[in-house]
């Protein structure tokens, strides 16, 4: 099929790998306009910029999508279908409609759980046993079309987002190139009224530790934030970032260490087992400790 696809960040650039390698054409790639990233802020082009540049595949990063110009330019593709993954505009009317067999998101959700920006991140923290992936028929609603296909992915003990965003960006390349195969012969099922969460954004308010809390919230704070934005705390005055842990054995005051990086909380106790320190690559717990004088509590 003659394809437009739209994506942004790196769990976006599987789906492009595998519709270009199933034979589909692209006629073009949308994505964000390069941002200013790094120490210098110079302007850095977006994962799937960087892949499509790469595949030779025409890239369009619009700032909106809002005007006639910019819908007729769209138009003007003449695209079968449109793949969107993570892309970051609201799409008008008038690009749902363009292409001939209208627009499919890939979702990184189980559908009508999780609606929104924050999915992967907010099963996780919700303790979620499984999550997955639907293909969904864009319309106006968020998130709200009926789903041309769907696969869950376990979630298990010691998952993080990082984990969870990696299966799941290749699980849902793999779905919808299926989903494009069998387009037409696939029922669309309207998503329950009843089960809609909403995943909000991530916001960084969050990412700080708060030991009083029970273990099991601490615990898929952690790998829920787990690699951005971070969950953290500070250590002898030094702001470090828990990345991975696990439940363990123990209790006492809320924050107390009780041995290594097993600290008390409100109820139940944590392990912290990979961190990252300020300035520093992510470590194995215990090899981030090798010098540094834990004290006797965490605040």
């Amino acid at each position: 099929m003659r394809v437009v696809f739209m994506g942004t960040p790196d769990f976006s650039v599987p789906a492009l790998d595998a519709l270009a390698s199933a034979g589909h054409e692209v006629a073009a790639v949308y994505t964000q306009p390069p941002r200013p990233a790094g120490r210098g802020k110079r302007d850095r082009p977006s994962p799937v910029q960087i892949r499509a540049e790469a595949m030779g595949i025409p890239v369009r990063h619009p700032v909106s999508l809002k005007g006639a110009e910019e819908q007729e330019a769209f138009a003007s593709l003449g695209a079968e279908i449109a793949v969107v993954v993570a892309y970051g505009l609201i799409l008008p009317r008038a690009v749902l409609d363009a292409p001939d067999h209208g627009c499919l998101n890939i979702h990184a959700s189980l559908l009508p759980r999780w609606r929104g920006a924050a999915p992967i991140h907010r099963a996780v923290m919700a303790g979620d046993a499984e999550t997955g992936v639907c293909i969904m028929r864009m319309e106006a609603g968020l998130d709200t079309g009926p789903v041309l296909l769907r696969a869950e992915e376990p979630i298990e003990a010691e998952t993080t987002t990082g984990d969870l965003h990696d299966r799941l960006a290749a699980l849902g390349a793999r779905l919808v190139v299926s989903a494009l195969d069998r387009l037409g012969l696939v029922p669309e099922m309207a998503q329950p009224e009843t089960g809609a969460t909403y995943a909000a954004k991530i916001d960084k308010a969050e990412a700080r530790i708060d030991w009083s809390r029970p273990a099991e919230e601490i615990d898929r704070q952690i790998r829920g934030l787990s690699p951005f934005p971070g969950a953290w705390c500070e250590i002898a005055g030094e702001r470090v970032k828990l990345l991975r842990s696990r439940m363990a054995e123990g209790a006492g005051e809320p924050g107390a260490v009780l041995d290594g990086f097993r600290i008390a909380c409100g109820t139940g106790a944590v392990e912290i087992t990979e961190v990252q320190r300020s300035g520093k690559r992510p470590a194995a717990a215990r090899d981030a400790l090798l010098g540094f004088r834990m004290p006797a509590r965490l605040d």
